[in-house]
């Protein structure tokens, strides 16, 4: 049995307290890690609050771990101790289900999610299974890396299930914890690249990060003249827009994908998708041969998240910081 010391949300919107828990017998294919830095995302803030209504108290949040491993598993061969690894939104699948075969992990129905229903990394250690722990270049700067296997991991995935190519145009919606990599990815992808930001002081930030256009997201003149634009936009935000203006900047056979949660339903008009034969889509955090890529990818282009560092017993305070939208653009705890 070992101790986690950690601290959690006793109930939501609470303020988080010292909490310490066991960890029973380490599973024959699960890795222990001691964890070094942890993220914070604003999927941490909605579950804190239980703004999805499937929260669990107490509930210790954090889903962006960077750590050492410090055990394995009998049966775990792919990862050592000593060896540096992220873990994100996911700890675990069935590894037997159609989905895990095909290697659309992320897709199991069996999935486990780091921070609902068990405890994650605001803590001095956390579990998971073997494939769900990725390995880490030695080049890499663990402290900046965390959010790569949440914010990083979920705006690479689209990139690759859709087949976005070195000549499209696409747009991002958005230049937050997500948004601020999607730029940089799609930059290195090769792509031209539109941000779309509601806030006119990160325009010129915007092409610092990779843009090569920026447009005010809230400007409806300004998205009609974009008509029939884009191969490809992805959404980023969680709130409303006016999807129709989005969606008519679509070039033909244009790909609309969100994964901002936005918590109104996204209206579109059948006719803006029949004509052109435009589509709408969605997707959640990478599987782990994806993430893996998205890592590589990362290593390969120098691309990072920029991060603001808290110690963990501050903890309040950075998400305090989140909450109030000050971040720029990833807050980071320190173990």
């Amino acid at each position: 049995m070992k101790k986690v010391t950690a601290y959690a949300a006793y109930a939501p919107r609470e303020a988080l307290r010292p909490f310490e828990f066991t960890l029973g017998a380490l599973g024959a294919e699960q890795v222990d890690v001691k964890v070094e830095f942890c993220g914070i995302c604003h999927s941490d803030l909605s579950m804190i609050h239980n703004d999805w209504g499937m929260s669990t108290y107490p509930l210790v949040p954090g889903h962006e771990i960077i750590g050492i491993v410090e055990a394995v598993g009998e049966r775990v061969s792919t990862l050592s101790v000593g060896q540096r690894v992220g873990i994100g939104w996911f700890s675990g699948s069935c590894m037997y289900c159609s989905q895990c075969m095909s290697g659309d992990h992320n897709l199991c129905h069996r999935a486990e999610q780091t921070i609902v229903a068990r405890h994650g990394g605001f803590a001095d250690r956390v579990r998971c299974n073997a494939e769900w722990a990725i390995p880490l270049p030695e080049e890499m700067d663990a402290e900046k890396a965390g959010p790569l296997f949440c914010g990083g991991a979920t705006v690479f995935n689209p990139l690759v299930q859709h087949g976005i190519r070195p000549t499209d145009r696409v747009g991002v919606i958005g230049i937050g914890g997500l948004g601020h990599l999607a730029l940089q990815f799609l930059n290195k992808w090769g792509c031209e690249v539109t941000a779309f930001t509601s806030s006119t002081s990160k325009a010129e930030e915007t092409v610092t990060l990779g843009a090569h256009h920026a447009v005010h997201s809230k400007d409806d003149a300004a998205l009609g003249k974009l008509a029939g634009t884009f191969d490809f936009i992805l959404n980023t935000v969680n709130v409303s827009l006016n999807w129709g203006a989005y969606i008519n900047a679509l070039a033909p056979r244009g790909i609309f994908h969100t994964v901002g949660a936005v918590p109104d339903p996204i209206a579109v008009g059948a006719f803006d998708l029949i004509g052109r034969q435009r589509s709408v889509s969605g997707s959640p955090v990478a599987s782990p041969e994806v993430t893996r890529k998205m890592v590589e990818f990362s290593h390969r282009h120098g691309i990072s998240a920029i991060t603001e560092t808290f110690a963990m017993q501050e903890v309040n305070a950075a998400l305090a910081h989140l909450h109030a939208g000050r971040a720029k653009y990833r807050v980071v705890l320190k173990a």
